[in-house]
């Protein structure tokens, strides 16, 4: 890249962060110091504002430079992505936005506590909300190595390592000083820019083929290499019936998984009341479905226009495939145009890597307050030492995703993602929904319910292609690969189901039926909500 590119991306950059920076200063100069203020923003912000906040955090690295990185690679089975995450959403706003909003204060545990023995649900909960938000921060650290280590000139494993360090550093300012608040407006103003990035992006592939799709398409398919098959299934994962399982238990997490993320739970606790809470959803999924269909066309630009080869020289995981095609729409790496708009573009990119990171970190960190510290306390502890508590986990989660995203840079950030989705559908999703709709469900059961998917999730994870025994492993040099899916969602899952089944139906404790009469009149009516 050209001294240009540098200094401009680098304008860019410093502007978004000062900007960001300036929002986090002054509203930390008016918080009050209050859990609900730093937790839920003082529950003040509008559906539309919170339905932009919601699309901001969901609009990752992932999104924007990792599936469209894949389309670009593996063509129809990349783009299975952007359909897994766009049909998440239906599952989000029929089971759980309305019902999660009437139930809990700030948290997963919260819904979940409500009938059952607190100290142990807890635990258990706020362990797998703080596991499942340091596996999605490690997607957008590795993002944001990835991006700028393009940006200064190549592949510099000094400028990525330096790179996930800044933006470490910066996601434990944003949370620290400025909570819930902060970081809403911080999603708010990087999905604007994000959605006019992607728009323009969108408009200038197609104004190349002259508005032609089918062009666009027969153009990628022939620069592919693999002909008429990049357009069908089967390039990534039809191989083999270890490949189409793979599939399936890919599909199985994005569709899931979104129902059990954290961060995008706590946002339905942002708004006044669970009517707001439900029409956020509605806001976010119309601007998340635009983004995803855009990342269609951005995904078989790359491929029709600069073409996978290059694309994989540049990153062999296709996360820098976006940034070089706005270099190639803008007229080339030697031209004003293309500077300016791969500068641009590459900005975007950034500022989408920090807003997610802030609201991930955010979220973790409450987990550890809220969830972890409180129940070790007994109850005892005071809103001011909670949030005292959350501003320094926030450093700890920090270093952990720093580190954990130094090690895993070389894979898709979209691929890092769906890993996190998996683990969220695992251990988060089955006791939300056994607690909200099963009358007889008990403390042991959603106990068991959360580690039953936590933990297989896991170990499956570290037995599988992904950490040993293949080239693009983690460790490449060693092998101890004993489950053949990258992905573990078609297993955990459903041993979450059941361990919270099995739990239940061999606990001595009787389920409580006023409460769970009562937390199905809140969830259903909105009475009593706070």
């Amino acid at each position: 890249m050209t001294g240009n590119h540098q200094t401009l991306a680098l304008l860019l950059f410093s502007a978004f962060v000062a900007v960001t920076l300036g929002i986090t200063t002054w509203v930390s100069r008016h918080r009050h110091g209050s859990a609900e203020e730093f937790y839920a923003g003082g529950r003040l912000f509008s559906p539309m504002e919170n339905g932009f906040a919601i699309a901001g955090d969901y609009m990752s690295a992932a999104s924007f430079l990792g599936i469209s990185g894949l389309i670009a690679l593996f063509g129809y089975d990349g783009m299975l992505y952007s359909v897994g995450f766009l049909v998440a959403w239906l599952v989000v706003l029929f089971l759980v936005a309305e019902l999660v909003r009437n139930c809990g204060r700030f948290t997963l545990a919260d819904v979940v506590a409500a009938r059952m023995s607190e100290r142990p649900v807890r635990i258990a909960a706020g362990t797998s909300s703080v596991t499942v938000s340091v596996l999605y921060l490690v997607a957008q650290m590795v993002g944001a190595g990835s991006l700028v280590a393009l940006l200064l000139g190549g592949t510099s494993e000094a400028a990525q390592s330096w790179t996930v360090i800044g933006v470490g550093a910066l996601m434990v300012i944003y949370v620290s000083l400025g909570g819930m608040r902060a970081t809403t407006w911080i999603q708010i103003v990087k999905a604007v820019l994000l959605l006019g990035g992607t728009v323009a992006l969108t408009v200038l592939v197609l104004v190349r083929f002259h508005g032609d799709f089918d062009q666009l398409l027969r153009t990628a398919a022939e620069r592919s290499g693999h002909g008429r098959s990049f357009l069908a299934p089967g390039l990534k994962y039809g191989g083999d019936w270890t490949a189409r399982f793979d599939f399936i238990s890919l599909g199985l997490a994005l569709v899931l998984g979104t129902a059990g993320l954290p961060h995008i739970l706590s946002r339905f606790y942002t708004v006044p009341t669970a009517r707001a809470a439900r029409r956020s959803v509605v806001w976010s999924i119309g601007l998340i479905g635009c983004f995803y269909l855009m990342t269609i066309v951005l995904g078989f630009g790359a491929a029709a226009i600069v073409g996978p080869r290059a694309v994989r020289g540049s990153n062999a995981a296709g996360n820098t495939a976006v940034p070089l095609l706005a270099l190639d729409l803008g007229g080339g790496a030697d031209s004003t145009g293309g500077t300016v708009l791969f500068a641009i573009v590459a900005a975007v990119a950034f500022a989408t890597i920090l807003a997610v990171v802030a609201g991930i970190t955010l979220a973790s960190s409450a987990s550890v307050a809220h969830d972890l510290y409180a129940s070790l306390r007994r109850g005892r502890a005071k809103p001011r030492s909670e949030v005292a508590v959350a501003r320094t986990a926030a450093v700890g989660i920090g270093v952990v995703a720093i580190a954990l995203g130094l090690l895993a840079r070389d894979l898709n950030v979209a691929f890092l993602v769906g890993l996190a989705f998996a683990v969220a559908a695992s251990a988060n999703l089955p006791v939300l929904l056994y607690s909200l709709f099963w009358r007889g469900f008990t403390t042991r059961g959603a106990v068991w319910s959360v580690y039953g998917g936590l933990v297989p999730a896991l170990a499956l994870v570290l037995l599988s292609p992904v950490v040993s025994g293949s080239p693009e492993s983690l460790f490449p040099g060693l092998d101890f690969q004993y489950f053949p899916l990258q992905n573990p969602g078609l297993v955990s899952i459903p041993l979450g189901f059941v361990a919270g089944w099995l739990g239940t139906i061999t606990s001595a404790e009787v389920a409580d039926e006023a409460k769970h009469a009562e937390t199905e009149v809140r969830s259903l009516t909105g009475a009593g909500a706070v």
